[in-house]
């Protein structure tokens, strides 16, 4: 599982929420992404972001301060492929 640590303090909405959305992109089955924000409405948007995406949302603490932890797939879901 990868890991990746999002520092998005210092940038104002929506651009906190546009670089997940660009990570989530790029992101891998199994990822984890951490994301900082001090902008107070970054959290509200960031999750709606990863959530309309399929994305598992909670809070997590890093270094860094409070971060949103962004896990995929969701929890409890298994994924598979037509046969």
């Amino acid at each position: 599982m990868s890991e990746t640590l999002l520092d998005l303090r210092g940038l104002r909405c929506p651009w906190p929420a546009l670089r997940v959305a660009r990570a989530i992109r790029e992101a891998g089955e199994g990822a984890v992404i951490l994301a900082v924000a001090d902008d107070p409405i970054a959290p509200r948007e960031i999750s709606a972001v990863a959530e309309a995406r399929g994305w598992t949302v909670s809070s997590a603490q890093t270094d860094s301060g409070p971060a949103i932890r962004l896990s995929f797939p969701p929890k409890n879901v298994t994924l598979s492929l037509p046969r």
